[in-house]
């Protein structure tokens, strides 16, 4: 039994939302008939995701939104644009996360690009998204997803909290 927000009509937010776990999410929210934000910092994926996206609900459930979530700012639009297109967000799935290359050698700038989008997206997400959820005054829910590569600490992949095997 899907969750009652997964529901016609109701909206859903989906960062990361022009490729892999983000596109398919975004397709299943929109084959249960919700209307549907994908969210990515590609223009030219996020089209490639609408056109996909548009094959199983209709253009004017679909919308497309290039945020960078690792900045507060621009998730603050986005959920004014949401809240004004849609009148608001029933569903926000935090899903945008990166993996840019060697981090343990690398650079200061990659690793605040991983924290960023990898942190700081999902808190900027949920922090921003969670008060006009509360205040529709009807069910809403955040999904947080994460990647595998998050658990086991291997070289130059950023580490975890996660601990180290005995």
């Amino acid at each position: 039994m899907p969750h009652p927000v997964i529901a016609k009509d109701n909206v859903a937010v989906v960062t990361g939302g022009a490729s892999g776990i983000g596109l398919a999410a975004a397709m299943a929210f929109a084959r249960a008939g919700m209307k549907v934000c994908i969210v990515d910092v590609d223009e030219a994926r996020l089209q490639e995701a609408a056109t996909k996206l548009s094959s199983v609900a209709a253009a004017a459930n679909v919308m497309t939104s290039a945020v960078d979530v690792s900045r507060a700012e621009s998730v603050k639009e986005l959920e004014r644009a949401v809240g004004a297109h849609f009148g608001g967000t029933d569903l926000l799935m935090n899903n945008a996360g990166i993996q840019p290359g060697s981090t343990l050698f690398g650079e200061i700038d990659n690793w605040q690009r991983i924290i960023g989008v990898n942190m700081w997206g999902i808190i900027n997400g949920s922090r921003i998204f969670a008060p006009n959820m509360i205040a529709r005054g009807k069910a809403g829910l955040i999904i947080n997803t994460g990647s595998k590569q998050g658990i086991p600490p291997r070289p130059a992949i950023p580490p975890t909290t996660s601990p180290r095997p005995a």
